[in-house]
C-alpha cells in the first residue's frame, strides 16, 4: 500500500533517519520500536502525509484510507459522544439519503429512458455498498466499540467537551477503529487506557481485517499484537521478523554476529598494517607491499556503533517494618454529588466494608476499571484522605511513602534537577544520579534545568526518579510506569524487584505487573477481591481456574502454603475478614470447593507442652528472620562503599554467612509451620 524509498529525515541539525526502505503490504502487523529522540512519531506522521521527507520518496497506492492517532492533543466538541464517533459513517448516510431519492426518480421516471437506466445502475451500486458496511449495525457497531474502550452507557449521550484529555483520545481512538482505514498509524494507543481496555483493544486488533503501525511502550501489548517489528536505531532502519520478545533475541544475534565480523575484520586490518610497515622499505617486497596496500583500501570497514549502556539501578534498603504492615478493617468511602437536572443531592458511594492485610515484602497490583476506586483506595492507605468508616492501622516501623498520578504539583519549581536530587541522596555518586536521570529521559544540560520548565510528564518522571534514590519501607505508587519508555520501565522494574520494603502500586502495563506481583487486589463492585501470584495468575482464576482467595467464606476455608520467599507473609487472606455477607450461592460454591475426604492417615496430634514448645520456636525463629534481615540490609550497603580490599572482603564473607543462616531458618521455618497447619486442621 505504501512503500518508503532511500527516505530520510532531518529534524533541524539532527539527523533522524536516512536510507529508509520499507514496503508496507495489506497484512502489515508492526511495532515501530527505538529510543526517544530517533524519529518513531516522525516517522508515523510521514506514512500519514502530515510531514515531508527530506531525502528519498514516499509512494502510496490509490484508493488506500489511512487513519493516525497521535499521542495527545485532540479535543472534540459540539456533540455527544455516540453522535461523535457515529459520524464516521456520515459518507454511508449521504450514500442511504441519496439511494431514497433515486427510489423517488425511479418511481416516476420512463422505465425505458436513460435517465432510468441510469438512476438503476446508481441505485445497484449504492446497495452494494450499504451490504458491504451492514448499515443495520451500524448503532450496535458504536456501542461495542465504546464499550470495549471503557464508554457506560451514560457516557454515551454526555458532551466530549465533558470528557478529559485522556478520554477524548479513547473517543478518537474509537473513531479509527469504527472507520477501519486500510492502514491504521497509533501512536501509544494504550497511552490512556485501563488493564480491561488494552485487553479488548489487543482482541479487536488481533481481529482487525486490514493492516496497522504501531508504537507503543508497553512490551506486552507489543508481544501479542505484531508479528513484525521495525526499529529506528543509529539513524538506519531495521527490520525484525516477530514480535518484540523475539524481536530482542533477533537483536541480540545480530549484534553478536557484528562484533565477530569486526574483530575478523580488525584482525586482518592489523595483519596488513603490520606487513605493510615491516617491509614499506624493502625493494624484495615493494611487489607484495603493494599488493597489501590495495587489499587495504578496498576493505569497506564495519562500523559498531555505541550500545546505549545499560543502567542497573539498586534502591537504597530502608529499614525493616514488623511484619504486618497495614490493617484495613470495614474501610468506607463516599463523595457527596450535586444535584443534577432538578433531582436532589445524593451520595456516590465508591468503597464499602473493606478487610484486609498487608504483610512486609509483598508486592501488591491494584487493578480494576477505571472509576472503579483504584485511585480512592490508595489515597486513603496514603493518609491522603480519610474514610467515612473503618480503620487503617499501620504496623511497626513502617515509613510510608506515596507517588501520584500527579506527583509534579509538590516539587519545587525554582529546584535545579541535580541539586534538588542530590540533595536528598548526598551519599549517592553524582555519576549514578545522572545515570538514573538519563534512564528517565533526563540526558546531557537538562539536569541542570529548572523543575519548573518541565513538561507534567517530564515533571512525573523525575518525580519518580527522585523517589527511587530514597525510598521508605512501604512504597504507594499510583501509575508509576506513565510517561516512561520502555528502558525506563525495565530499570524500574529491576529496582523494586529487589527492593526488600512492601510495594503497593497501580499499572495498566501487563508486563509490569506480571514481573512485579505477589498477589492482586482487583477493585470491583466497591469491594475488594484478592488473588495470590501475578496478573496472569489473576486472570487464570477469574476465567474459571482455582476458585479466587477473595474475601470469602470460600477463602477462610482454605488453609494457604506458606512462602519460603517471604516468610512473614503468612497469607492474610485467611485471617480477614468478608468482605461482604456470603448469600446461599457463596456458601454452596464454598462448600463444594471443599476437597472430598482424603484417604491419608489421619495426623498425629501433638501434646499441648510440644505443640506450645513449637509455637514458640516458630516465633523465635521469625524474630532471629527478622534481625537478620537488618544486618544483612547493612552489610549489603557497607559492602556498597568501598574502603579497603581487606574490609571489602571480611564484609562479603560475613554477607555470605549471615545469607546462609537465613536459608536455613527459613527451612527451618517453613517445616514447622507446616506442622502447625496440620496440627489446626486435625483439631
Amino acid at each position: 500500500m505504501l512503500q518508503l524509498s532511500a527516505a530520510g529525515k532531518r529534524f533541524g541539525q539532527k539527523l533522524l533517519f536516512e536510507d529508509a526502505n520499507w514496503l508496507i503490504t495489506p497484512d502489515e502487523r508492526t511495532g515501530l520500536v527505538g529510543g526517544n529522540g530517533t524519529g518513531k512519531s516522525t516517522l508515523l506522521k510521514v506514512l500519514a502525509g502530515m510531514e515531508t521527507l527530506d531525502y528519498g520518496q514516499l509512494t502510496r497506492v490509490k484508493g488506500t484510507t489511512l487513519g493516525y492517532l497521535p499521542q495527545d492533543g485532540l479535543a472534540l466538541r459540539g456533540k455527544t459522544v455516540f453522535a461523535e464517533c457515529l459520524s464516521v459513517f456520515d459518507p454511508i448516510f449521504a450514500l442511504e439519503r441519496e439511494a431514497e431519492e433515486i427510489t423517488h426518480t425511479l418511481s416516476t421516471a420512463d422505465p425505458n429512458s436513460r435517465e432510468y437506466l441510469a438512476a438503476a445502475d446508481r441505485y445497484s451500486d449504492i446497495a452494494d455498498q450499504l451490504h458491504v458496511h451492514d448499515i443495520y449495525t451500524l448503532d450496535s457497531q458504536v456501542g461495542a466499540v465504546l464499550g470495549g474502550l471503557g464508554f457506560t452507557k451514560e457516557d454515551w449521550e454526555r458532551k466530549t467537551e465533558e470528557f478529559s484529555g485522556g478520554w477524548q483520545m479513547r473517543i478518537a481512538l474509537a473513531k479509527l477503529l469504527l472507520q477501519k482505514p486500510s492502514l491504521l498509524l497509533l501512536d501509544e494507543p494504550t497511552n490512556h487506557l485501563d488493564l480491561e481496555s488494552r485487553n479488548w483493544l489487543e482482541n479487536y486488533l488481533h481481529d482487525y481485517p486490514n493492516a496497522y503501525i504501531l508504537i507503543s511502550h508497553d512490551r506486552y501489548f507489543l508481544d501479542v499484537t505484531v508479528n513484525k517489528t521495525i526499529e529506528l536505531w543509529n539513524k538506519r532502519m531495521h527490520t525484525y521478523h516477530g514480535n518484540y520478545e523475539k524481536y530482542l533475541t533477533q537483536k541480540e544475534e545480530r549484534r553478536t554476529q557484528l562484533m565477530n565480523a569486526y574483530k575478523n575484520q580488525r584482525d586482518r586490518i592489523d595483519a596488513l598494517e603490520a606487513f605493510i610497515n615491516r617491509f614499506r622499505y624493502q625493494a624484495t617486497k615493494a611487489k607484495q607491499v603493494q599488493s597489501r596496500i590495495k587489499e587495504l583500501e578496498k576493505i569497506e570497514r564495519i562500523e559498531v556503533p555505541e550500545e546505549e549502556a545499560t543502567i542497573h539501578f539498586s534502591i537504597p534498603q530502608p529499614p525493616a517494618s514488623g511484619r504486618t504492615v497495614m490493617e484495613v478493617s470495614g474501610l468506607s468511602k463516599d463523595y457527596p454529588m450535586p444535584p443534577v437536572d432538578g433531582q436532589p443531592a445524593g451520595v456516590k458511594h465508591v468503597l464499602q466494608d473493606l478487610n484486609f492485610q498487608i504483610e512486609r515484602g509483598e508486592r501488591i497490583a491494584l487493578v480494576g476499571a477505571n472509576g472503579a476506586g483504584k485511585s480512592t483506595l490508595i489515597r486513603l492507605l496514603s493518609r491522603q484522605e480519610e474514610p467515612n468508616a473503618g480503620t487503617i492501622r499501620e504496623g511497626h516501623n513502617v515509613l510510608t511513602d506515596f507517588f501520584a498520578q500527579d506527583q509534579y504539583k509538590v516539587l519545587d519549581p525554582n529546584a535545579q534537577m541535580l541539586d534538588d536530587i542530590a540533595g536528598i541522596a548526598p551519599k549517592v555518586p553524582v555519576v549514578e544520579l545522572r545515570s538514573l536521570l538519563g534512564c528517565f529521559m533526563f540526558s546531557g544540560d537538562d539536569v541542570f534545568k529548572k523543575l519548573g520548565v518541565l513538561s507534567g510528564g517530564e515533571r512525573n518522571r523525575y518525580a519518580m526518579a527522585k523517589m527511587l534514590v530514597s525510598p521508605s519501607n512501604f512504597l504507594l505508587l499510583d501509575e508509576p510506569t506513565n510517561h516512561l519508555d520502555l528502558r525506563a520501565k525495565d530499570v524500574l522494574l529491576e529496582a523494586i524487584a529487589n527492593f526488600t520494603g512492601t510495594v503497593l502500586f497501580v499499572s495498566h502495563d501487563r508486563y509490569f505487573i506480571d514481573g512485579l506481583a505477589t498477589r492482586v487486589f482487583e477493585v470491583e463492585d466497591r469491594r475488594v477481591h484478592i488473588y495470590p501470584g501475578n496478573y496472569e495468575d489473576y486472570l487464570y482464576r477469574k476465567s474459571g481456574g482455582p476458585e479466587k482467595t477473595t474475601l470469602s467464606l470460600a477463602t477462610s476455608l482454605k488453609p494457604v502454603p506458606a512462602s519460603p520467599s517471604n516468610h512473614g507473609a503468612i497469607l492474610s487472606e485467611a485471617r480477614s475478614a468478608p468482605s461482604k455477607d456470603p448469600d446461599e450461592s457463596d456458601l454452596a460454591e464454598a462448600f463444594d470447593s471443599i476437597p472430598p475426604p482424603s484417604s491419608k492417615p489421619p495426623v498425629k496430634r501433638l501434646n499441648p507442652i510440644k505443640l506450645k514448645q513449637l509455637e514458640d520456636r516458630v516465633a523465635v525463629i521469625e524474630q532471629e528472620l527478622a534481625a537478620l534481615d537488618t544486618r544483612i540490609t547493612a552489610a549489603e550497603e557497607h559492602l556498597g562503599h568501598f574502603s579497603s580490599a581487606d574490609d571489602s572482603q571480611r564484609t562479603a564473607a560475613e554477607l555470605e554467612s549471615l545469607r546462609d543462616r537465613r536459608t536455613t531458618l527459613l527451612a527451618e521455618w517453613e517445616s514447622h509451620a507446616t506442622a502447625l497447619e496440620e496440627q489446626s486442621t486435625a483439631v
